[in-house]
């Protein structure tokens, strides 16, 4: 007890029984998060760049088509989060890129059931069916992403929540861009131009 109170009283006086010697001292400045965030949105253009060059070349006018709606879903998440006034950091910036890749997975899928239906029956008038078939069965996909995001806005903290909002968002984004914005376009050349052979 004796040696616990003088304990306090050296505490409460601010003593230490030991020097404290400063050896070393360094200032990290706000330029260095500055630098991570447009390091970030550099690797977000060019991983965008790159993904819209091998959808226009492997999926040829589909895949201009895939290319438009991933404009369209990264419009729709920087509007959203300038609705909110939300501050771009990096977890966000990592995961608008983590939503890109997804939005073009999801019209990857899309496209690849096009061509696995086409491949059964490729005449002109089945067309529609194929396309309606398609589309259809991209609804049961995207739960799991979905269930993983909102994991993660519930328990995440900090950074990892601010990660769960942005791609939350960019979920939401690529499901209405792969479902609705891709399908109006197709099933305008396929119902009103009557085109007889789909570019896949």
């Amino acid at each position: 007890m004796e040696e616990a109170r003088d304990l306090a009283i050296v505490l409460r006086a601010g003593a230490l029984p030991a020097p404290v010697q400063i050896l070393e001292e360094r200032t990290v400045g706000p330029s260095l998060g500055q630098d991570s965030i447009d390091q970030g949105i550099l690797a977000t253009m060019i991983g965008s760049l790159l993904v819209v060059l091998f959808m226009a070349i492997y999926y040829k006018l589909s895949g201009l088509v895939a290319d438009t709606a991933l404009v369209i879903n990264v419009i729709l998440i920087l509007g959203t989060l300038a609705a909110f006034k939300a501050t771009l950091t990096l977890p966000g910036i990592a995961g608008t890129l983590l939503t890109v890749g997804m939005a073009v997975d999801a019209n990857v899928l899309i496209f690849e059931r096009v061509r696995e239906e086409l491949r059964l029956v490729n005449s002109p008038g089945r067309h529609r069916c194929r396309l309606r078939e398609s589309f259809y069965h991209y609804y049961r996909y995207p739960c799991d992403d979905h269930c993983c995001a909102l994991f993660l806005f519930s328990f995440g903290t900090g950074p990892v929540k601010g990660f769960a909002v942005t791609l939350t968002i960019g979920l939401l984004a690529s499901l209405f861009t792969a479902v609705f914005v891709t399908r109006i376009v197709f099933d305008y050349f396929v119902w009103n131009r009557k085109i007889q052979k789909l570019s896949i």
